[in-house]
């Protein structure tokens, strides 16, 4: 669907799966490579994308795991850090951890709970908001 990715690590669906977020990683293997998150629209087929335009661009570490909460804020790994960046890619925030954060989850009875996964432990932040549910498949 996609084949100009350096090192492609983590991906994600907005809500309502029209959207698909992936990072590359491609600055594990090259010291100038890609420490981005890009988004694409997923055709009405289900089986092809566009745009691939850059979603946000890690400055420090780099974007590993992510999850989109329900209204399509995407909250990402990237370094000592949670970052969550607004459906148009603004910054919105971050959560400071003392470690480098890998990956995170939403989870709880309520999805309202972020889990973050980091090099030797692992956080947990409730938050006033949830992870996005799955959709129902056809």
């Amino acid at each position: 669907m996609a084949t100009d990715f350096e090192k492609p690590n983590g991906l994600a669906f907005a809500p309502d799966e029209r959207l698909l977020y992936v990072a590359d990683t491609g600055a594990t293997h090259r010291k100038d490579g890609p420490r981005h998150i890009r988004r694409f629209t997923v055709g009405e087929d289900g089986a092809t994308l566009s745009g691939g335009e850059v979603f946000a661009t890690c400055e420090s570490g780099l974007f590993d795991g992510f999850r989109v909460d329900v209204h399509g804020n995407l909250w990402t790994s990237a370094g000592a850090c949670v970052h969550c960046y607004g459906p148009d890619g603004v910054l919105l925030g971050k959560i400071e951890v003392p470690e480098v954060v890998a990956h995170v989850c939403f989870g709880g009875p309520k999805r309202n709970r972020l889990f973050i996964c980091a090099t030797t432990s692992l956080y947990a932040i409730y938050l006033n908001t949830q992870g996005a549910p799955r959709l129902a498949r056809r």
